[in-house]
């Protein structure tokens, strides 16, 4: 299992004016046992309309590849330097990976959705790979994944 602490310092369009409260919140992700190559994927999050709001992770070093994260790119043009945290290593088949963010409390049950694209190299790529609710009722619940994550556990 591959551990990466981040601190991420919120962007302004994360932080809500006047609250300095954050919280560490960790997001353990499984992979599926595929048969390819190992797994770029992104986590970003979208206000209650939709909107992007801001990168949080990405997995996976190689810039020519996040095309294929086509719902990230769309909204972040493909500028990696809206992501605080990039590993330098994509996930493979049936691995897990940790990371651990310190995000502002007033992200949580305020109409934000985290959203995980996945892509692996000549296959399909996952748009909405996952595509869930910052809520304190989803802390602790392993999210099903469609294609190349089995699940993401969202704890505090």
């Amino acid at each position: 299992m591959k551990t990466l602490l981040t601190t991420l310092a919120l962007t302004t369009a994360l932080t809500v004016p006047g609250l300095a409260s954050a919280r560490p919140v960790t997001f353990s992700t499984q992979m599926t046992d595929y048969y390819g190559n190992n797994a770029y994927f992104a986590m970003y999050v979208t206000n209650a309309n939709g909107a992007y709001v801001g990168s949080l992770w990405m997995a996976g070093g190689n810039a020519r590849y996040y095309r294929h994260l086509s719902g990230w790119y769309q909204a972040t043009g493909g500028d990696a330097a809206q992501v605080s945290g990039i590993t330098g290593a994509s996930v493979g088949s049936g691995r897990s990976v940790k990371v651990t963010l310190d995000l502002q409390d007033a992200l949580f049950d305020a109409g934000y959705v985290l959203h995980v694209d996945a892509a692996v190299e000549n296959m399909p790529e996952s748009p909405k790979e996952i595509v869930v609710p910052l809520s304190k009722a989803n802390l602790g619940k392993a999210i099903g994944g469609r294609r190349y994550i089995k699940s993401l556990t969202i704890t505090e």
